[in-house]
């Protein structure tokens, strides 16, 4: 079977790099909430105005499943590098978000790892990128079943990058969901062309 990407790119150790990377940005005066704060307005919107359930696939650091945490929602985050989430569970610590659940694991075998019924399913910051090869599709139906009805599958992801988004349109067709937003940016600018990719769509 084909190896994970991520995990044949980093050898599965970088979390402390990637953790001190984000650290530096955030200390530099970069915005790096973009994604939170798109997830969470989407939440409340498909949830009434009201705070929901947040699960995040492939959560490296927990970057983005503690911010959503700080704004009140119910937040499981899972991912496969174990440095990864070391560093998220620190900063778990740290923030004193002791609530928010980090689970290892393989998203092919989501169903397996929690229970359905999330408001929100986000893979931001590449996941569909970082797939074992083969996988996508399984891994989207995977995302796809955890939902509520009505509840929203969040991907954003560099297209090109063994991703098109026309392949992603077709695993998400596959998955019986239907498409709610195309975006460039997490900020909602119109996907015209570039090399990025937001999709949001609705089960």
């Amino acid at each position: 079977m084909a190896e994970n990407r991520w995990l044949a790119e980093t050898g599965g150790t970088s979390g402390p790099s990637y953790a001190q990377r984000f650290r530096d940005l955030e200390d530099g005066g970069a915005d790096l909430h973009g994604e939170a704060r798109l997830i969470d307005r989407l939440t409340r919107e498909t949830n009434g105005g009201l705070l929901g359930r947040v699960l995040e696939a492939g959560c490296g650091t927990g970057r983005v499943a503690l911010e959503l945490a700080r704004r009140g929602h119910q937040v499981t985050g899972i991912d496969i590098d174990s440095s990864m989430l070391a560093e998220a569970r620190l900063a778990a610590q740290h923030d004193g978000q002791h609530d928010v659940r980090f689970i290892e694991g393989d998203l092919r075998a989501l169903n397996d790892l929690v229970a359905d019924g999330f408001d929100v399913v986000a893979a931001p910051g590449n996941v569909m990128v970082y797939l074992t090869p083969g996988t996508e599709a399984d891994v989207v139906a995977q995302m796809v079943r955890v939902l509520r009805p009505g509840g929203l599958l969040v991907a954003g992801f560099a297209l090109g990058r063994h991703v098109s988004a026309q392949q992603y349109d077709e695993w998400c067709q596959g998955a019986d969901v239907t498409l709610v937003h195309r975006w460039a940016t997490w900020d909602g600018e119109p996907l015209a062309g570039g090399d990025y990719a937001v999709m949001v769509h609705r089960r």
